[in-house]
């Protein structure tokens, strides 16, 4: 009898053992699924940006070219023999000595030496700040003491 008995508990733990296999097997399955989803959907989202940032980088080198193209624009159009042929356009001459008109001012000596004018007092230097906190909270104690014993005393 108790070898029956033996014999029909394992056979029953043989299904219960094959089922707990099959479900574990299962549960790592969606686990590994679940994984899978996660860095699918991780990977997606870095390429997504890569290729935005590479859409960014080539609107900068765009812009950088534009920039040195108006940067070179803007030095022809400064450049000294351009400035001269656009003032001949205009009407100016070059200015000789006929041409050249100066003007006396009384009282002026051009070899003077240069006197420095004091326009206003500097303002005086306010003191270092040398408060603590513990020196701060010390104050507020002692001028809390002296209205509580000013309140008590009913001075």
């Amino acid at each position: 009898m108790s070898q029956r008995w033996l014999q029909h508990a394992l056979r029953g733990t043989t299904w219960r053992m094959q089922r707990q296999a099959v479900a574990l097997a299962g549960l790592g399955i969606f686990i590994a699924i679940i994984i899978g989803a996660l860095y699918l959907a991780q990977s997606a989202s870095v390429a997504s940006l890569g290729r935005q940032l590479e859409g960014m980088i080539a609107r900068r080198n765009q812009l950088e070219q534009t920039n040195e193209q108006l940067r070179s624009e803007i030095a022809q159009l400064r450049s000294v023999p351009r400035l001269l042929a656009r003032a001949q356009e205009m009407g100016f001459v070059p200015a000789g000595r006929e041409n050249i008109e100066y003007l006396v001012v009384d009282g002026y000596n051009p070899n003077r030496k240069p006197v420095a004018v004091v326009t206003e007092e500097p303002p005086e230097a306010l003191p270092d700040y040398e408060e603590s906190f513990t020196g701060w909270l010390q104050q507020q104690w002692d001028s809390f003491v002296r209205q509580f014993r000013s309140f008590t005393t009913g001075e």
